[in-house]
């Protein structure tokens, strides 16, 4: 797609130039030859009804107190599987004599419906039984075993792996409560989990077991849990009462001052099972009838905290009015973590990709007037290697909801891990992008730290250096003529980015 000249004239001028002009022809040629009037970026939003129906808009609740456990409603959602055992005739006998055995202890209701199914599986040969194979507590897997209701009656037996035996052994318990203090003594033990964590496992247990009692929960189709989610199966200590709010970083004063002129989105991806939470922070003086460029940042559990200084900018009269939006996770996640940044934003950097052009931001812009031509993507180390690849896969979408990009300190060289096809000789090349486009219509902004090579130096492994990296990128941006603006920062890996930020700030959105 060229760029458009877009050259905007008060009408005054428009009226002036008409009133100097008595050459029809030059007027004619000047509005249909010289000034090219861009239409309006509009972008259609591809959200399914599923992620439609659980966006939430609301106001800030980062500053609130984490509410207490029992005064939040839990959603239990339980998987369950078929299983098919067969039996022979000895077998059909010992079950008729063991219950027989017991038929003091039964009800005549019991013992009528006991022969009727071992009849039934004389019949057959096999009895199919379903069970509890999986369940989600918040969207969050349970890791415990499943206490069925009828096993308050008669207790229950778990097979399991001794690891001080090496050998796989039965444990039986005649009540739920037995079972749950052999479970907090095991995970004691373990040495894995501290006495919260371990609070948390025996709470889940109790939750899922009551659920299955009370038959409040919500069934999923068998098989619609993915044993290979890498966010449900790799983290051991995912927590669904965990609230990691404390993790944020954040001027609580100058947040406070603003709170009102901010938004938070609770939205959700189906393509990466993932609930996100978008921070929204509007000009001081927002009027919905006008338009603004949106400044969008990833690692919103940092750089939400950027948002008052950069507000301050716009309003001491230093930068124009844009609206500021962080990407984060909703507060069950910890966003610090190294597992989470490096799954979205590298591993699954293609699917965020989809989520943010054709699901956040089209939905921003159904709430907000934005002016998607000259908004600004920005990310920092794995976010800087979701820049790029944003960048240079940007032609092959219909939405295009930013025409700046900053690309701060790319940690290219984690592209290279191989127990992941991370594609980094596709990074090298720029995934093709000159191959299908003459030039790049977009403005780039490459920026480190000229002091943050040693930050990761052990993590090169012979490959390009963060600054080696940003260099190169910078060489074939030129080789190009593309409009690229390379910085470095006297700093370490992520010191400098609140100066860059607010310098970014003031020279693509100035005060006019």
């Amino acid at each position: 797609m060229k760029k458009a000249i877009v050259i905007f004239l008060s009408m005054t001028m428009l009226l002036s130039a008409g009133a100097c002009s008595n050459n029809k022809e030059i007027s004619e040629s000047t509005s249909t030859e010289i000034m090219q009037i861009a239409e309006p970026i509009q972008l259609v939003n591809k959200m399914t009804e599923t992620e439609r129906a659980r966006v939430n808009k609301h106001t800030l609740t980062l500053l609130d107190e984490p509410a207490d456990i029992d005064d939040i409603e839990h959603k239990v959602s339980i998987e369950f599987a078929t299983n098919t055992i067969e039996f022979d005739e000895k077998e059909i006998d010992e079950m008729r004599v063991k219950l027989e055995n017991r038929r003091d202890e039964i009800t005549d209701d019991e013992y009528e419906q006991a022969i009727e199914e071992i009849n039934e599986i004389a019949e057959s040969g096999k009895k199919s039984y379903t069970y509890a194979a999986y369940a989600l507590i918040d969207g969050v897997l349970y890791s415990g075993s499943f206490w069925e209701p009828e096993s308050d009656d008669y207790g229950m037996s778990f097979t399991i792996y001794n690891d001080e035996m090496n050998e796989v052994e039965t444990v039986t318990f005649n009540t739920f409560e037995e079972y749950l203090d052999w479970a907090a003594k095991r995970y004691k033990k373990e040495g894995f989990y501290s006495d919260d964590m371990i609070k948390s496992k025996i709470r889940q247990i109790q939750m899922v077991r009551d659920a299955l009692k009370s038959g409040d929960y919500e069934t999923l189709p068998e098989g619609s849990i993915d044993l290979n989610d890498p966010l449900l199966f790799t983290d051991p200590y995912a927590d669904p009462f965990a609230d990691y709010r404390n993790t944020w970083e954040y001027d609580r004063t100058a947040v406070e001052a603003i709170k009102d002129s901010i938004d938070e989105i609770s939205i959700y991806d189906e393509e990466l099972n993932t609930e996100f939470l978008v921070h929204v922070t509007l000009p001081s003086n927002y009027d919905k009838d006008k338009t603004y460029p949106v400044f969008f940042l990833t690692d919103g559990v940092w750089r939400f905290g950027n948002h008052t200084e950069l507000r301050k900018v716009m309003e001491d009269g230093e930068a124009d009015d844009v609206i500021l939006v962080s990407l984060g996770y909703n507060y069950k996640i910890d966003g610090t973590n190294a597992y989470y940044r490096f799954t979205h934003l590298i591993q699954e950097r293609n699917k965020l990709l989809d989520f943010i052009t054709d699901n956040l931001m089209p939905y921003l812009g159904e709430n907000y007037s934005i002016d998607y031509a000259n908004s600004s993507l920005y990310g920092h180390s794995n976010g800087g290697v979701f820049a790029h690849n944003a960048l240079f896969h940007s032609d092959l979408y219909e939405n295009q909801p930013f025409g700046n990009y900053i690309i701060g300190s790319p940690a290219f060289w984690g592209l290279y891990d191989e127990e992941f096809d991370l594609d980094p000789d596709g990074c090298q090349s720029d995934y093709g992008y000159f191959d299908r486009n003459d030039t790049l219509d977009k403005n780039v902004f490459l920026c480190g730290g000229s002091l943050e090579d040693p930050d990761y130096a052990d993590s090169y492994n012979g490959h390009d250096t963060t600054l080696e990296g940003l260099a190169k990128l910078n060489d074939r941006l030129e080789s190009h003529n593309a409009n690229v603006t390379y910085k470095l920062y006297e700093s370490h890996h992520y010191q400098f980015i609140p100066e860059m930020l607010i310098e970014f700030l003031k020279e693509t959105y100035p005060k006019l």
